[in-house]
């Protein structure tokens, strides 16, 4: 499997973010991340790091209602996730997924995500985090204009990334 960046990528605020494997977020550059103990792992510190994004094309519609949907596909990155207490780790390979993001004139947006993918929820997150979670589905969550996410349901297959490297 393969990485929200866009494995969402990286939140604007606080550099929280949703990883959804196989989008890459505006960058395709290779990444390393650290989030420290408590904001995508309970007990440790989880270093994500990716390589490989390919190129991702995206599409974009003015809806009627003064929305914008951004919709984007593609492989996206290799991940690999790393628990820098005990140095376990977990390699996803790129799968793809596709991504349907509209944003609100209000600045809120929500997105919806199919495919692979990894969400990190963060304590300011609805249901509060941290979380970091691999899903092979689809995932649909709201992100407000202070970058908070609601994870507003998941159908398909799920792993907790955070007990996998305990």
């Amino acid at each position: 499997m393969s990485a929200i960046f866009n494995a969402r990528p990286v939140r604007a605020t606080a550099f929280a973010f949703a990883i959804v494997l196989g989008l890459a977020g505006p960058a395709f550059a290779d990444f390393t991340t650290d989030f420290p103990v408590g904001l995508a792992c309970p007990g440790f510190t989880l270093r994500v790091q990716g390589i490989g994004a390919d190129p991702q094309p995206k599409h974009s519609k003015d809806n009627k209602d003064g929305s914008v949907t951004f919709i984007t596909a593609g492989r996206g990155f290799q991940l690999t996730f790393t628990n820098l207490s005990n140095s376990q780790t977990l390699s996803l390979r790129s799968n793809g997924s596709v991504n349907k993001t509209t944003v609100n004139a209000d600045g809120t947006a929500t997105v919806q995500v199919t495919g692979n993918s990894v969400l990190i929820m963060y304590p300011s997150d609805l249901p509060p985090g941290p979380t970091s979670t691999l899903y092979a589905g689809r995932v649909v969550f709201t992100v407000d204009a202070s970058g908070n996410f609601a994870l507003l349901g998941t159908y398909g297959k799920s792993t907790d990334i955070c007990a996998a490297l305990a």
